[in-house]
């Protein structure tokens, strides 16, 4: 699959890394199903990328809501990992009798100790879903592969982000930066770095050899440590191989509301959306929906619209996803609007985020700013 020695490897997701710092999408749902970019969900980019890199035994290990994740990812059908063997494995809580919430990704593989045990592939991939990316994993797997590492993770160079300099350190969310040496072996992994400037920013994307991973989360397990990069590769980077691995690619990372709605606005570039949806496709569910429609005296100007939208009012700088409507004399500007919600006659909406089947009635007014867009959350009517 990788190479000529068809090494192979297997894919795992966590779905609810990051949840808290999004909590009002986040209700009832996980972040791996918060919905981006007009028709997509935030799951659908890792998976899709593991998929078009020839990954097809992928397991998602799900800690709470996780119903809306199931019925978006189905059978897996439209990721062509409807399969006998692999294919797709969705791991919820309780669904075997060693299976219990976890809190960080130790105890979440621990979970599934017997199920990785009995695999056949060489390596596993793991990685959050807080991230849209088109990855290349064939790339990581194959730098892994030559530089015989034992464990190679994914960074990007960037500054941090307001978002995660401000994250809350009592809600153990935790993200990691890299001092990465010449050669690209990792020397130290810092954790909730709050130093300004362009730094190596994990993207929790990693590679490991199946049976090494075995046998290191057992033995954190059995000591009753949490954190992967913080409680396993940080005490061991003098004996185990770390390698960085640099994606300089386009990607989009959920880290507040307010990254929520950058990004999403961010795809109202073309230059960005060419960059997050190629050089391959990225699946997501299919909903047949009819074309949007666009009725006499609708002004559209700058617009990510999905399919199934009706607009007949004015519409600027926004993300449309399926099935929105906009009544006549409404204006909508610099807003993201979830499938199925409803702008009614002459309503203003102006910098706001509404969640799934909202609707906004006739001639009120709802305006945030770009830094603190409304949000209206699941089946309200305002």
């Amino acid at each position: 699959m990788v190479n000529s020695n068809s090494d192979s490897a297997m894919g795992i997701l966590f779905p609810n890394s990051y949840d808290s710092l999004v909590p009002e999408l986040v209700t009832e749902r996980s972040m791996a199903s918060i919905p981006f970019a007009s028709r997509y969900r935030l799951v659908d980019f890792l998976l899709s990328s593991m998929v078009n890199c020839g990954i097809d035994n992928v397991s998602l290990i799900v800690r709470k809501n996780y119903h809306s994740l199931m019925d978006h990812l189905g059978s897996g059908r439209e990721w062509d990992l409807t399969r006998k063997k692999g294919g797709l494995n969705i791991v919820p809580p309780f669904a075997q009798k060693n299976v219990n919430i976890y809190n960080g990704r130790v105890e979440a593989i621990a979970s599934i100790i017997n199920f990785l045990k009995r695999q056949k592939e060489k390596y596993v991939v793991m990685a959050d879903t807080n991230i849209a990316v088109n990855f290349d994993f064939n790339a990581i797997l194959q730098q892994h592969i030559d530089s015989g590492a034992d464990v190679t993770v994914a960074y990007a160079k960037q500054e941090i982000p307001a978002g995660l300099l401000e994250i809350d350190m009592t809600k153990k969310d935790l993200y990691y930066t890299l001092d990465v040496a010449e050669d690209g072996r990792v020397k130290k992994i810092n954790v909730n770095d709050k130093e300004k400037g362009v730094k190596n920013i994990s993207m929790n994307i990693y590679v490991i050899e199946r049976k090494l991973l075995i046998e290191q989360i057992r033995e954190a397990y059995v000591n009753g440590r949490t954190y992967f990069e913080r409680d396993i590769l940080s005490p061991q980077l003098d004996t185990l191989k770390v390698r960085g691995y640099e994606h300089t690619g386009y990607y989009a990372r959920i880290i507040s509301m307010g990254s929520y709605f950058a990004e999403n606005m961010k795809m109202l570039d073309e230059k960005n959306v060419d960059a997050l949806f190629s050089p391959n496709q990225v699946y997501t569910k299919i909903r047949d929906d009819n074309p949007t429609r666009y009725t006499k005296g609708a002004h559209v100007k700058n617009v990510m619209a999905a399919d199934g939208c009706v607009i007949e009012g004015e519409v600027e700088n926004s993300i449309l996803f399926r099935g929105v409507k906009i009544g006549k004399g409404a204006k909508v500007r610099n807003c993201v609007l979830m499938q199925d919600t409803v702008i009614e006659t002459g309503a203003k909406v102006e910098y706001a985020i509404t969640d799934k089947n909202v609707t906004i009635s006739s001639y009120k007014e709802l305006k945030g700013t770009d830094s603190f867009p409304v949000f209206v959350e699941k089946h309200k009517t305002v």
